[in-house]
């Protein structure tokens, strides 16, 4: 066996030197590499199904979007002002009513059948009729969950002053004039959050399926023995670690093109940029995925071990860290840190801007400058803690 030191005083056979002679050795490891991934179903498993599966539950399981609550009404005036008002809460889309009495709706709030009440009370229609006075409607909600009850809040407040407006247009009265702020979305106008979310998930996707690709490689040479007989070849360093990247490359690239095409195609969620751009900055985002799990195959050995290190530091980071689920700014400062040095993170606000806004270079060079260097990093490591000695 040769020492790691200096791979040009590896052994060459004749005519296995040279260009030509890397090229053919890369090409024969490359295709016995694509062989076992052809003939392994895991690894079809993870390339083409795990990645729709991810991508299904990512855009059906989970939804930010608050579009129907349900909602109470004590409904204490049987008046027509208060009739027309409880019809009004009813046609709402983004409520459902069930109607009862006070102790009946606490009731229900208690079991979480209803996420608050609103109260009309009994002398709602007689102060109507009375401009001066003030006309009150409460709103009940659990305050242990201040999310929700925001949402009741204010989809309470939008329909009563939704009412107001009506009524006083069909009395020709006028309604004093609020101030209120019209936002408007440059991106997303739709506001809603599966357009967000779907190529968010892309990047959880790609990480995992990146790091479970190249965890496995390298272990599964030692444990079935292959290993040593790899390193009784000429085969470099630089020629192994190649033809452990360039098939499962590949292999992330299809599986990033069939994820874009089931949310474009299925969810229908827009895309704006080019597939150039998308391929360019996905491919360096596999660089790292691919490095980090090479690095930990190459170190640990062993398939069980490596996957589940893989997992562990590629999948919660990702999730947690990245700023897909969870924003940046809100985190504690020595996480906000520690997201930095996450590739994912950069990922997450390239694709994003591919998707919701196009190719606008000025935001996304720096993001593939990163990431070229994280995959740069981690494939450097590899490379270092790939040893050409058994006793290694």
């Amino acid at each position: 066996m040769t020492t790691p030191e200096a791979s040009q005083n590896e052994p060459r056979l004749p005519g296995t030197g040279g260009v030509r002679g890397f090229m053919r050795r890369l090409h024969a490891l490359c295709w016995k590499e694509t062989l076992q991934t052809v003939r392994d179903p895991s690894s079809v498993l993870i390339a083409f199904i795990l990645p729709v599966v991810m991508i299904f539950i990512f855009g059906f399981a989970i939804n930010l979007d608050s579009t129907r609550i349900n909602i109470g009404l004590v409904l204490e005036d049987n008046g027509v002002e208060a009739q027309r008002f409880a019809s009004s809460l009813e046609g709402s889309p983004y409520l459902n009513l069930k109607r009862g009495t006070r102790k009946e709706m606490e009731r229900a709030m208690m079991d979480e059948r209803v996420r608050g009440f609103v109260i009309v009370m009994q002398d709602f229609s007689k102060r109507l009729e009375h401009p001066g006075e003030v006309t009150a409607v409460q709103v009940v909600t659990d305050g242990t969950e201040p999310n929700i009850a925001v949402f009741v809040e204010n989809y309470a407040r939008g329909a009563w002053q939704s009412w107001l407006g009506q009524r006083s247009l069909a009395r020709g009265e006028e309604m004093p004039p609020d101030i209120q702020m019209e936002a408007r979305y440059w991106f997303n106008p739709a506001a809603e959050s599966r357009n967000y979310i779907i190529p968010g998930s892309i990047t959880i996707i790609m990480t995992v399926i990146g790091a479970l690709f190249t965890s496995l490689v390298v272990a599964r040479e030692w444990e079935r023995g292959t290993m040593e007989a790899l390193l009784a070849t000429p085969v470099t360093r630089t020629e192994l670690l190649l033809s452990k990247l360039l098939p499962y490359y590949v292999l992330g690239i299809l599986s990033l093109l069939l994820c874009v095409a089931v949310s474009v195609f299925v969810l229908s969620v827009p895309y704006r940029g080019s597939i150039v751009m998308l391929v360019a900055v996905s491919s360096l985002f596999l660089l790292s995925a691919l490095g980090v799990g090479l690095l930990l195959s190459t170190l640990l050995r062993n398939q069980f071990n490596a996957a589940q290190a893989a997992l562990n530091a590629a999948f919660l980071p990702a999730m947690m860290l990245s700023g897909f689920i969870y924003e940046i700014a809100s985190m504690p400062h020595f996480l906000q840190i520690v997201t930095y040095i996450l590739p994912a993170r950069y990922f997450v606000t390239s694709i994003q801007t591919l998707f919701q806004a196009g190719d606008i270079l000025s935001l996304l060079w720096r993001d593939m400058l990163y990431l070229f260097l994280a995959g740069a990093f981690f494939i450097g490591l590899s490379f270092y803690h790939t040893k050409r000695r058994l006793d290694d």
